[in-house]
């Protein structure tokens, strides 16, 4: 099998001129409801704009060296009689339109992969498979063959009927956000691991017959007894040991959670003799989305390495694009250049005067050469051999300016500093902390395009860091580094923009450093934030969201410490507590639970992704 190395072509179904109205977008799946008409059919002018944009797109990463694509979903393709008739046009559009995009595909030598969650759910399923109270009802009495006939004719039909599709990628842990509302919304049905392996079991034999793939994600929001997929070994030996194929790819995030940094490598790598793809993320979701440099060389570069160890990885697949709810807006590849005078202009106009560019940029760069980077580490046999100076050498030979090169590369290390040394406190996303089936994010103040700034994460925070003068000092000392990068920027060919945002959203950020971890608590940091807050607002028109609750938290850092101990394990395995109280009472504790929730996190867990609830189940 040639190694897989696959993008995500999700970019291309965003309206191009999105980005000038300010809205969050849901950037983990297409916006299928933006491209539709009233009658709920594609309009021909959205389709004529997408399929220009994905030949443009597969045009460009296809000369990178790219072999495959994603893209969204096996639902809008799978024909069925049970469908009421607007539905059944309405896939029969997509069908003949997908027919295009599969055509573009091949002519640059990408293979196709569609994804498909399990399940998307209309109401005539929900009766046929045998579920009730569509949209969240009971549907965990659903029987796993009913759930894999239903998912093993949609995709043999598609199969069979579209060769250019070489296979299908499952998603069992998330679903569908609060947000999403179509005629298609999936929820979970897999909820314990003996469901997943009869589901992976009934589906493989049509895939072996079709000479096709069925990638199998572990990823899960921690939700059900199937939600530690992808960090508990037990889990994972009951769904997948003894399901041997040449049709079964596993597809894991490198990490044990979501796309952070200071995860080591997953060790279910190691553990499984399957063949593997490791999924890597170049438009960074909690790390500024390609607003600000948030390079990811040297971390992949280490995994990498360690995965030559690890048997049967046979390739990855890196989002370029996908991931995440924001209101920031680039799309990768898919942008024009903003050239010099542009910026400056635009700079000017915050009250800024950078020094000047000779390079024109596209506004997608921080996404690219993550993108191109991540592609050279990872492509031949065993993972490459490029090195990640070499990586960005190549990225700006390709760019007419390799004489660039070496300032760009200082400027990378000072970015990795910063990030590790400000978004991060290193001590807190250093240790391995679990709660119910989730690896705790080493992130907590920075969610996504928000920052929160409440009493409860400085408890939480105060409670798990020891040094807090110390992180004090390192935030300031990155703050120096910031400016630096901001120096280096016109000689590295950079968007110096970009910085300027990165130094007004940081330096809030190293002002909540000081109210997290100030010794007394004093109401001047409070207007110091406010006053922060304020004149960000005035100055970005794309922008962190700064969420300020200073009302006191009546826990003193000792409780807190005490209750994080009962919640929060720092081992993988399950203690006692936990079954009893952590994995059963709290589901029960809801609504007690809700007011301390939206203390922390305001009310983005309400209205974005698929709610803090899911993590509860």
């Amino acid at each position: 099998m040639d190694r897989l190395l696959i993008v995500d072509g999700i970019g291309s179904f965003f309206p191009r001129d999105a980005g000038s109205a300010r809205r969050r977008w849901n950037w983990s799946k297409v916006p299928f409801a933006e491209i539709e008409d009233e009658m709920g059919l594609p309009r021909a002018e959205r389709v004529e704009q997408i399929t220009a944009d994905f030949e443009r797109f597969c045009r460009r990463v296809s000369r990178l060296g790219f072999n495959g694509v994603t893209l969204d979903d096996l639902a809008h393709l799978a024909h069925w009689t049970g469908y009421r008739e607007p539905l059944r046009r309405k896939i029969e559009c997509y069908r003949t339109w997908y027919q295009e995009l599969f055509r573009i595909a091949a002519i640059h030598g990408l293979d196709v992969y569609l994804t498909t969650d399990v399940m998307s759910l209309t109401p005539e399923i929900v009766r046929e498979i045998g579920g009730r109270n569509w949209r969240g009802g009971r549907t965990d009495r659903i029987p796993a063959g009913r759930i894999s006939t239903w998912l093993r004719e949609a995709c043999e039909q598609t199969l069979v009927q579209f060769p250019a599709v070489r296979g299908i990628v499952l998603r069992i842990g998330e679903c569908d956000g609060v947000d999403v509302d179509h005629e298609f919304r999936s929820q979970l049905l897999v909820r314990r691991p003996e469901q997943l392996r009869r589901i992976i079991a009934d589906l493989l034999p049509t895939f072996e017959q079709l000479h096709r793939l069925l990638l199998v994600r572990t990823w899960s929001v921690g939700a059900y007894r199937v939600g530690d997929l992808m960090w508990n070994r037990r889990t994972f030996a009951r769904v997948f040991d003894g399901l041997d194929s040449p049709s079964l790819v596993l597809s894991m995030k490198y990490g044990e959670t979501d796309f952070f940094r200071f995860l080591p490598l997953n060790r279910h790598f190691f553990r499984s003799r399957h063949q593997k793809i490791v999924e890597l993320q170049a438009r960074r979701e909690y790390e500024g989305f390609g607003e600000y440099p948030a390079f990811v060389g040297w971390q992949y570069e280490r995994y990498r390495d360690e995965l030559r160890q690890a048997p049967n990885v046979i390739g990855a697949c890196i989002w370029c694009q996908t991931g995440g709810w924001s209101s920031f807006f680039r799309r990768t590849y898919l942008e024009d250049p903003a050239g010099p005078r542009a910026r400056l202009r635009r700079a000017r106009e915050r009250r800024r005067d950078p020094p000047r560019s000779s390079l024109p940029v596209t506004r997608g760069y921080w996404n690219e050469l993550n993108t191109e980077v991540t592609l050279d580490l990872f492509r031949g046999v065993r993972g490459g051999t490029a090195t990640v100076e070499q990586a960005v050498r190549r990225f700006c030979a390709r760019r007419g300016c390799a004489e660039r090169a070496p300032v760009l590369i200082e400027l990378l290390r000072l970015s990795d500093q910063v990030l590790a040394d400000l978004l991060y406190v290193d001590e807190l996303a250093n240790q391995k902390l679990f709660f119910r089936r989730l690896r705790v994010p080493p992130l907590l103040a920075v969610y996504w395009d928000n920052i929160l700034v409440n009493h409860w994460l400085r408890q939480i925070h105060r409670a798990l860091v020891r040094q807090p003068e110390a992180k004090v000092r390192q935030g300031a000392a990155a703050m120096d580094k910031l400016r630096r990068m901001i120096e280096l920027a016109p000689r590295a060919g950079a968007p110096i923009e970009d910085l300027l945002f990165q130094y007004d959203t940081f330096e809030i950020l190293a002002a909540v450093r000081r109210y997290i971890f100030a010794a007394d608590y004093d109401d001047s940091i409070a207007e110091e934030l406010r006053d922060l807050r304020d004149r960000y607002q005035r100055r970005w028109s794309r922008r962190y969201e700064v969420h300020l609750d200073f009302r006191p938290v009546r826990l003193r850092s000792a409780q807190m410490r005490r209750i994080l101990g009962l919640l929060v394990r720092r081992q993988r395995g399950y203690r006692r507590v936990d079954h009893v109280l952590t994995l059963v009472m709290l589901r029960w504790l809801v609504p007690v639970l809700r007011p301390f929730a939206r203390r922390a996190g305001g009310e983005l867990g309400e209205s974005v992704a698929m709610g803090w609830e899911s993590v509860l189940k």
